[in-house]
């Protein structure tokens, strides 16, 4: 190392001990002041502190433990009810069954049900005659086969007739709410149906594309039959209640089913669970009205192509189906046997376990509308 160098680190390493040193000077300093201060004003300070009212350090407690109790309350209040606040859920095993428009629920919803609440055991049952659906698996529970179902329409009267006569009741409890879509061959061209006009199809009195402003085509309406039906386009307040269907009608399995149909028949249509329907590549969902000038889409606009399908899918037009515009409703149910056995208390606990935030959450990510 040359002479510069060696100088440089000399001067270094000395402003590196000044420095040193001066931070200890100031850190000593202020120690001994401190220990003046503390000595001069410790009596005064015992003094104060043995003064303090024992009723004012209760107050103080006591603010202080209002505060944490609002917090706390808070907290829960923002957390909301969840699966774990229900109360009487029963530890058991249970069957249900019902509407195949809830599958997205019983894959997602009650999936999350059964993690949070193990005691709780649910395992849905297909019907052995006939297609799955909300009507069959009401007429399971009538029949003791099931210990609640789910349905995506209201009971009949006659459902209501048939549980007195055995000795109980049935009770609806609604957790959610969908749209009843109408879809085609996505080869179609037309503008979209009046609510009318559709049940004009069913009833076989619409039997050509070109009488609701389309091609010359025949119609072949899809649908499932309708002792095992989903959803219904006669309710039970309308004039057409118990029609029977036309004879032009085909009749199909479920959903799947005829989707599968759709996409090889030109001039068909099929009307099913809008969450069911609306997200299928194969087929194209038309708009609806109570008249021809109030078309309402059941997917948000703009509609996604079959060309664009599954890279894109049309989501469902939730905001239509919240506020009422979009003219058929299917309302979700939880069907009740109300007998005073463990039927009832699954049903009811199911019922809640749905209408709880957490539940209500889960249903509107399940692609439905939640009602709470």
């Amino acid at each position: 190392m040359d002479n510069t160098n060696q100088r440089k680190a000399l001067i270094n390493s000395e402003i590196s001990l000044f420095l040193r040193g001066l931070i200890i000077g100031k850190v000593l300093t202020l120690m001994v002041i401190g220990g003046l201060l503390w000595w001069f004003l410790k009596p005064n300070l015992l003094s104060s502190r043995n003064s303090v009212n024992p009723s004012s350090a209760q107050n103080v407690k006591s603010v202080s433990n209002n505060v944490s109790n609002n917090i706390s309350n808070n907290v829960s209040n923002n957390n909301g009810s969840t699966f774990q606040t229900v109360a009487d859920v029963p530890p058991a095993s249970f069957n249900y069954g019902g509407s195949t428009a809830w599958a997205s629920i019983r894959q997602l919803v009650d999936s999350q049900i059964q993690s949070d609440r193990p005691e709780l055991q649910l395992r849905y049952v297909n019907p052995v005659n006939g297609s799955p659906g909300s009507s069959s698996g009401i007429r399971m529970l009538l029949d003791g086969k099931l210990d609640f179902a789910q349905s995506s329409r209201p009971l009949t009267d006659e459902e209501q007739a048939t549980a007195k006569e055995r000795g109980f009741t049935l009770e609806q409890r609604q957790v959610g709410r969908d749209g009843i879509a109408v879809v085609v061959n996505p080869s179609l061209n037309v503008p979209g149906l009046t609510v009318e006009q559709l049940q004009q199809i069913y009833l076989g009195k619409i039997t050509n594309w070109n009488q609701v402003g389309g091609p010359n085509l025949p119609i072949t309406a899809f649908s499932q039959r309708p002792e095992d039906a989903d959803t219904v386009i006669f309710p039970n307040n309308s004039d057409l209640k118990g029609q029977a269907f036309g004879s032009n009608v085909q009749y199909v399995y479920s959903a799947t089913d005829a989707v599968r149909q759709l996409s090889k028949t030109p001039g068909g249509v099929y009307y099913a669970s809008a969450r069911s329907v609306v997200f299928q590549c194969s087929v194209k969902a038309l708009p609806l009205g109570q008249t021809s000038g109030q078309l309402i889409t059941p997917y948000r606009e703009p509609m996604v192509s079959p060309e664009q399908c599954p890279r894109q899918r049309n989501q469902l037009n939730t905001q239509a189906i919240k506020n009422g515009s979009y003219p058929m409703i299917a309302n979700l149910f939880v069907i009740i046997k109300q007998n005073k056995g463990s039927e009832q208390q699954i049903g009811n606990a199911y019922a809640n376990l749905l209408l709880t935030d957490q539940g209500q959450r889960a249903i509107e990510q399940a692609g439905f509308v939640r009602v709470r």
